[in-house]
């Protein structure tokens, strides 16, 4: 039998729906994603821990679950809500429905939302608190008000406990400075031939300095990086070498600008979604990326030895930074086999991950 169950904004609309997944309570920051496909990833990435994920695209589950690759960490984010929930999904991979998979994971969806509707008020007035409720409050208005007032405990960096040495020996020996990786960010540089030791979140620059690496990689992440001000200090640490090449990615995108002074400001509603556009203001190449994250690094605090190298088309905001002075460079983005057209040819921003392994070339003898 259906139960019904709610979703409570801040500012004090209400809407209803089933509940499905796990069903109890949750509370969290309501954002919305414009993914038509990936679901699976949406659900296991680190970058939405505790925030109340809402699907634009109308149904969601239509494969099922899929298996994920290795190291992908379990789900994280407080609730979801969609406006349907497959359940008789049709994929040769399937293991199972998404709703058996949400309830293993303790998470709690709310399906039979007009997530359109809910889209555009979280467009037009920006995300907000939320909780999805099991039994409507009797006083709406207060319930709103509460939850405005409400200090949601903000999710920080997360990822590795430890320092985990590299599985497999390559040519080049990178630092993975781990704030919530994605899986595929270490698979894409054993690729190209580097040993890859992952570092947590509180590492210090000498600890890192004491690994001898020929490169270094901040990761994506969850949270607001101005958090994670210990973190960027460190990073400032790290690049008094300006010889050792760091590239950064998402919230380290943010981290790295954020220690060599540029400031952060929050977006209005964020870029989530695997539809986001970007140009290269250097090649004029236009990209369409995968994003998650609701601050930006603010273009106009930009330092003298930063130049900016890719900018959002939707709104022009920073999308990513080169370095003058250091073979370093940052990007808002994850990296990925995305679409892209210049010259006619199709291209991906993967190859910012060639360009990391260039910078290295050289740096010590190949081992």
């Amino acid at each position: 039998m259906e139960k019904k169950g709610y979703l409570l904004l801040a500012d004090g609309q209400l809407y209803e729906g089933v509940l499905r997944g796990a069903q109890k309570d949750a509370a969290g920051e309501a954002v919305f994603l414009t993914s038509v496909v990936g679901y699976m990833d949406t659900l296991t990435d680190p970058a939405y821990a505790g925030q109340i994920v809402i699907q634009t695209f109308p149904q969601i589950g239509n494969y099922g679950v899929v298996p994920m690759p290795e190291g992908t960490p379990a789900p994280s984010l407080s609730g979801y809500v969609c406006r349907e929930l497959c359940d008789a999904p049709c994929n040769f991979r399937c293991q199972g429905t998404l709703n058996d998979y949400l309830i293993e994971n303790g998470i709690v969806c709310l399906t039979d939302v007009d997530t359109r509707a809910l889209t555009r008020r979280l467009r037009d007035k920006g995300v907000m608190n939320a909780a999805i409720l099991t039994e409507k409050p009797a006083d709406i208005a207060a319930a709103a008000a509460e939850l405005a007032a409400q200090v949601i405990p903000a999710e920080t960096a997360t990822g590795v406990e430890d320092i985990i040495p590299a599985e497999k020996p390559g040519k080049y020996s990178v630092v993975l400075w781990d704030l919530g990786a994605k899986a595929d960010t270490v698979q894409q540089l054993e690729k190209r031939g580097c040993a890859v030791t992952l570092v947590p979140a509180n590492v210090t620059a000498e600890a890192i300095a004491a690994l001898n690496p020929d490169g270094v990689v901040i990761t994506n992440g969850a949270g607001n990086p101005e958090d994670c001000a210990d973190v960027s200090d460190e990073i400032t640490k790290l690049l008094g070498d300006k010889h050792l090449p760091v590239m950064g990615i998402g919230l380290g995108h943010q981290l790295l600008a954020m220690s060599q002074g540029a400031e952060i400001c929050k977006l209005t509603s964020g870029h989530r979604g695997g539809n986001q556009p970007i140009e290269d203001v250097k090649t004029g190449a236009c990209y369409i990326t995968s994003q998650n994250h609701g601050y930006e690094v603010d273009r106009e605090s930009l330092p003298e030895n930063a130049s900016l190298r890719y900018v959002n088309r939707n709104d022009g905001s920073c999308e990513g930074i080169d370095y003058l002075d250091m073979p370093v460079f940052s990007v808002q983005f994850q990296p990925a086999l995305t679409g892209g057209l210049f010259g006619g040819a199709k291209i991906g921003t993967h190859t910012l991950f060639d360009r990391f392994t260039a910078l290295m070339g050289g740096n010590k003898e190949c081992r």
